[in-house]
């Protein structure tokens, strides 16, 4: 079984995401954007800690509940492996398909399941429904960013360790000749009417009943017993031992070799599991900051064993700040981007020719870490840039790779530094490999900027004579717009930046193609002459 589709509402800064998942996600998004409560939110519908109050929303109406839908596939193939035939016979009964999709909500205490027919939610379950769904659920194996090597090679309770070695004490217990010897001399030495250990045992306990029987004269027998060996108690105390050219415990190790070594542990714990015949319990790795104290190349290797979990029928969710994990291309693989506006997380699946800009974003916005896409356009604003990116998404995805770079707007910055257009021009324009071919779009500048814009023009003429500056009729993008989505230059004083990215997503998303191409000629035409002049 695996996750297809998981909606979240309510749930900390998420308000309301629906996504589609595959085998292998990365997450990509600056800090505090809400990666990790995405996460937090899969991890409460297994299993609900913490009081509704932190978890839910700020900002939500009271009568909203905390909600997270999951929709798995596989049901009935998973049924089909579970081991326990009473929690088989109890799904039997009510998962008749091979998706379900089950909810958990702040204002139940227990999930539901989706009626497909009825069309609505069923509440009313039979007793030991959740139990036995817990039985056929994907097992979750959550590293948080503050996970560390001891929470996985302790052995404890359900630790990857602890069930790998008690796996291993089974077959032991089971099929070992040494240790049927090993039982029997061990009775024989502390069990036994003729050993020595077992008389000397009797006689304290004689001793002891004596004193004891003062006290409490109904006391009869007092006894001393060797239980059975529990290995499990010895095993408490083992220690992993790494040997890297100086042989020390695991723990005095780098803080990489930690990171590398608890999620290699994990992934044997998986095949482990898979081995031993747990074949109904896929897995669904959670991994945040699955770069954390690895050198660029160790994330590489990471990455590649993550995709052999996904192949081998795992899924792995994985949040990340490294461009190594985004650059690196997977078949299986789906990149979605995390964001954060006005104190609400969205996440969106980025598509293929958006990925290299996630990667200008990741490494601080330097245009030599973009890893020679086929050309540049430069724009002045976010705005422009998420509404000429969604514009190819939507009508131009077959056209050669581009990379979009806003400069902020600040013709005086780019005149200055030029070293300028926020740092971007000059390694491009100085680069003889997009010095003939980046083009720029710009907004008509307004009155007070344009003896910077004329200076700007003046600097680099070459630009402007080959047709690689282009530049709008009005002052701002949202001014440009056709109608119904054209704003008026007092509205545009009036918009946040916010404002005017949601109606670039807007008029991108809604807009026909004919339409842009007429009404937005400008646009149309710098990208035109972008692709003409990229590389191919």
């Amino acid at each position: 079984m695996k996750i297809k589709n998981i909606q979240v509402n309510n749930f900390r800064s998420i308000e309301k995401i629906d996504l589609n998942l595959g085998d292998f996600c990365v997450f990509v998004g600056q800090n505090n954007h809400g990666k990790t409560n995405f996460f937090e939110a899969i991890d409460w519908f297994y299993s609900p800690k913490g009081s509704i109050a932190d978890i839910k929303r700020k900002g939500a109406k009271e009568e909203e509940a905390v909600e997270v839908m999951v929709t798995f596939t596989g049901v009935q193939e998973g049924i089909g492996r579970m081991k326990s035939e009473k929690n088989k016979a109890t799904l039997e009964k009510i998962l008749k398909k091979d998706e379900v999709k089950i909810k958990r909500s702040s204002n139940a205490k227990s999930r539901s399941i989706f009626d497909e027919e009825k069309q609505e939610w069923t509440e009313k379950l039979p007793t030991g429904f959740d139990n036995s769904l817990n039985d056929l659920l994907p097992k979750i194996e959550y590293v948080k960013t503050e996970t560390s090597l001891k929470d996985i090679i302790k052995y404890g309770k359900n630790t990857p360790i602890a069930e790998m070695l008690a796996g291993v004490l089974e077959i032991i217990l089971e099929e070992d000749e040494n240790y049927r010897k090993f039982k029997e001399q061990f009775d024989k030495l502390f069990r036994d009417d003729n050993s020595k250990v077992k008389a000397q045992l009797d006689a304290l306990s004689q001793e002891v009943r004596l004193y004891l029987v003062k006290q409490f004269a109904e006391c009869s027998k007092v006894e001393f017993r060797v239980n059975d060996p529990a290995f499990e108690d010895l095993l408490k105390n083992f220690e992993t031992k790494v040997d890297d050219g100086v042989e020390t415990s695991a723990e005095e190790k780098g803080d990489g070799m930690q990171r590398a070594l608890m999620l290699a542990i994990i992934q044997v714990y998986a095949d482990f599991r898979k081995n031993k015949g747990d074949k109904a319990k896929n897995f669904i790795f959670l991994i945040d900051e699955g770069e954390l104290h690895l050198h660029p190349t160790a994330q590489r290797k990471l990455k590649n064993a993550l995709s052999d979990l996904s192949k081998k029928g795992d899924q792995v969710l994985l949040n990340t700040h490294s461009s190594v994990l985004v650059t690196d291309d997977d078949d299986t693989q789906l990149i979605f981007k995390v964001e954060k506006s006005n104190k609400i997380t969205s996440i969106k699946k980025a598509e293929k020719n958006e990925r290299p800009y996630l990667i200008y974003e990741l490494l601080g916005g330097s245009p030599a870490d973009l890893l020679l896409p086929k050309n540049f356009l430069i724009v002045e604003g976010r705005s422009d840039l998420i509404f000429i990116q969604t514009i190819i998404n939507r009508f131009y995805s077959s056209e050669v790779d581009i990379q979009i770079i806003y400069a902020e707007g600040d013709y005086e910055n780019q005149r200055k530094s030029m070293y300028g257009i926020n740092t971007v021009l000059v390694p491009l324009y100085i680069s003889p490999l997009y010095k003939e071919r980046l083009v720029i779009l710009c907004e008509t500048p307004a009155d007070y900027k344009k003896d910077g814009f004329d200076s700007f023009k003046r600097d680099y003429k070459r630009l402007v004579d080959c047709g690689q500056l282009l530049t709008l009729s009005e002052k701002s993008l949202e001014e440009y717009y056709p109608n119904p989505w054209k704003k008026t230059e007092d509205e545009v004083k009036n918009m946040t930046s916010e404002d005017k990215i949601k109606l670039a997503k807007k008029v991108a998303e809604e807009i026909k193609q004919e339409q842009f191409e007429s009404d937005m000629a400008v646009i149309h035409s710098a990208l035109s002459k972008c692709w003409s002049l990229a590389y191919k």
